[in-house]
């Protein structure tokens, strides 16, 4: 595998609220989610054409600020 895209809903700041609720990781994995989601590059970029087709949620996480 190449470059990797991981996306940890605990280093989300939108981690447990409806905008969790929303996002394609809680699609994947179901709600409250307590592990990561890798996906490379290619795969990111087909999870972003199917949101921009309507058919997932997008992708709605946001950094803590540290």
């Amino acid at each position: 595998m190449g470059q990797t895209l991981t996306i940890d809903c605990d280093t989300c700041a939108n981690d447990r609220t409806e905008v969790c609720d929303q996002c394609v990781v809680s699609f994947i994995l179901g709600p409250r989610a307590d592990r990561a989601l890798v996906v490379d590059v290619a795969e990111a970029r087909e999870v972003r054409r199917l949101a921009r087709a309507g058919l997932v949620p997008p992708l709605r996480h946001a950094s803590r600020a540290v």
